[in-house]
């Protein structure tokens, strides 16, 4: 039997695991700037299929791309997004939660862990995970396997195992990935099978909205009911009759209690975000640079790209 798919290792790859639900999760994804599959991934999570294009074609380590994408939702948003990714040497995950410094752990293709084991416990206490049974779980996680360098069997399997061990216990915090979605797959494969999918969706970039769910509506007046003084300021029906158009500035069923914030409604609360987001942009875009991190570079970019775009929106004389 040939031996090449042994010495291959893992297909690089990624999933982002975001607690919220999907409705919440498509309202803030147009900031990674690519349309993925986005799926339910148990109670109160979502998963995002990255389906490998900045790795893939732009050369950039799976583990920067996908770690400045976390960071970007989780500044956009107000929960926290679980990054796994893998390649052909090493696996591993960052959390980003909000403005604080993200944590990861990281282990190499034979499953030996090179992280640190307070990451780890710092990992837990943002989830929330039981400070006893799960931290003693994920410790495990965190320690050699005696056999790990004379272990048979196919490049990658050690770090597949941990990552299994790893969503094993994030079950117990109601994750639970969409039939198909293994970790250790590489990203086309996986994105093959998450459209496939029922109830997937794809998530929207900057400036396309509800193309895939359904559309706001607002409702019309009702016949019976006596009507407005036609004489008064405010918006009239066209001539052909139709309906005014819907409120952006309202949450709505594809936006969720995030569509307020969203930067095409220019209102108080998207003003807000995005001169928050420009304000954390801008010294991330320069970090990355300095530091030759085209993940962080690329995150900072498109904190401070949504940013903008949110501030002018909320311009005055815009409409």
């Amino acid at each position: 039997m040939s031996t090449e798919k042994f010495e291959r290792g893992l297909a690089p790859g990624a999933l982002l695991l975001c607690r919220a639900e999907p409705d919440a999760v498509a309202a803030v994804a147009p900031l990674l700037g690519e349309r993925m599959p986005l799926l339910r991934a148990g109670e109160g999570w979502s998963v995002i299929v990255p389906e490998g294009g900045p790795w893939r074609d732009g050369g950039e380590p799976v583990d920067r791309v996908v770690t400045g994408w976390a960071a970007a939702l989780a500044v956009g948003a107000p929960w926290p997004v679980l990054a796994l990714w893998w390649d052909a040497d090493r696996a591993g995950y960052t959390l980003a939660s909000g403005f604080r410094r993200p944590v990861g752990y990281v282990w190499l293709a034979n499953g030996t862990p090179v992280g640190e084991d307070e990451a780890m416990r710092t990992f837990a206490a943002r989830l929330g995970l039981d400070p006893v049974l799960d931290v003693q779980s994920l410790d495990r996680l965190t320690r050699p396997e005696p056999d790990a360098d004379r272990a048979s069997g196919p490049a990658g399997a050690g770090a597949r195992a941990r990552l299994r061990g790893l969503l094993a216990v994030l079950a117990r915090a109601g994750i639970t990935l969409p039939a198909g979605l293994d970790p250790g797959e590489g990203a086309e494969r996986l994105g093959a099978t998450a459209r496939a999918l029922p109830d997937v969706r794809r998530t929207e970039t900057a400036g396309r909205r509800h193309t895939d769910g359904p559309r706001p509506t607002v409702e019309g007046p009702d016949p019976t009911a006596e009507g407005p003084d036609p004489t008064a300021a405010g918006p009239r029906p066209s001539a052909a009759g139709r309906r005014p158009t819907a409120d952006w500035t309202r949450p709505t069923a594809a936006g969720g209690r995030l569509a307020g914030w969203m930067p095409w409604t220019g209102g108080p609360g998207a003003r807000a975000l995005a001169l928050a987001q420009v304000v954390v942009g801008l010294p991330l875009t320069v970090w990355g640079l300095r530091r030759h991190s085209g993940g962080w570079t690329v995150a900072g970019a498109l904190l401070v790209g949504h940013g903008a775009l949110g501030v002018a929106h909320g311009l005055p004389g815009r409409t």
